[in-house]
């Protein structure tokens, strides 16, 4: 079976779905910036979530919402380390360390991370690939154009699928020939980054279409503004339901893991589609 061994369990594709809860460690990010700023609140909300069923916990030290700025590398270790650490004195819950920068993602996963899952695809640091080969650990391969400054400008594709596509094929067999194992991919379509809300919703009907590509699925859905454009509800703390909607039919269409904010909401909700929609 295919999978990973990671942390303390073994995540087994196509077994169930998987839920990846967020933590942002930002002042800014869109849905939760500055609410757990403080290592002391981060580590409790990491566990909480651990406690509510959480498979993977995904720690980022930069926002990556639509406007972003760029924060120096050394903020954003000074961000994400100490988390990892307290984290893992008490829990040995897989973790992954959300960044493009080759630099924090080696540090963090000396600091006991077991993921690295960048948004840029590795197209924001020419080290990335080389040095995920070298840690060894999975890679979550991202489709963004731009930077969070740049991105929400850069929407005009000839064809938004076949675009996806293509870069997964080509941003892949870089990873693979830098000597990122096929086994350790994952890949993303960066629902909300650089596309629309109809561009989003395509993305959406389409998601079949990537299981062509071999690799395992990630959706991160969660709080985003296209829900919030559809259900006219300008506070992303009120998409959790939304965000449910978008959670089942991610799971109707066989993606493999979810990157959640509502992790003990989600878990409910992943489990009954999974008994839906998933093979006995």
């Amino acid at each position: 079976m295919k999978g990973w061994y990671v942390g303390d369990r073994a995540l087994v594709w196509g077994k169930r779905t998987y839920i990846m809860g967020i933590l942002n460690i930002t002042p800014d990010s869109f849905s939760d910036g500055g609410d757990f700023f403080n290592p002391a609140s981060a580590v409790a909300h990491a566990l909480e979530m651990v406690a509510a069923g959480v498979d993977v916990i995904d720690i980022g030290g930069e926002s990556t919402r639509p406007g972003a700025s760029e924060v120096p590398i050394s903020a954003e270790l000074a961000r994400v380390l100490p988390v990892i650490e307290g984290i893992r004195q008490q829990s040995q819950i897989p973790i992954s360390i959300d960044t493009t920068h080759a630099v924090v993602a080696r540090a963090a996963v000396e600091a006991g991370a077991n993921i690295v899952n960048d948004v840029s695809g590795g197209q924001a640091d020419p080290e990335m690939f080389a040095t995920v080969a070298a840690l060894g650990v999975p890679y979550i391969l991202m489709h963004r154009r731009g930077t969070p400054a740049t991105m929400q400008q850069l929407t005009d594709y000839e064809d938004l699928i076949g675009d996806l596509l293509r870069y997964f094929q080509e941003q892949t067999q870089r990873a693979v020939a830098s000597g990122i194992l096929p086994e350790h991919l994952m890949i993303d379509p960066g629902i909300g980054f650089a596309k629309t809300t109809p561009q989003n919703l395509t993305l959406l009907r389409e998601l079949r279409q990537f299981h062509s590509l071999g690799y395992p699925l990630l959706l991160g859905p969660s709080r985003k503004r296209f829900i919030g454009d559809i259900l006219n509800l300008p506070n992303p703390k009120d998409r959790v339901w939304g965000t449910a909607a978008v959670c089942c039919h991610a799971i109707a269409q066989g993606v493999e893991m979810v990157r959640v904010h509502d992790v003990a909401a989600m878990v409910q909700v992943c489990r009954m589609a999974d008994v839906l929609w998933r093979s006995p």
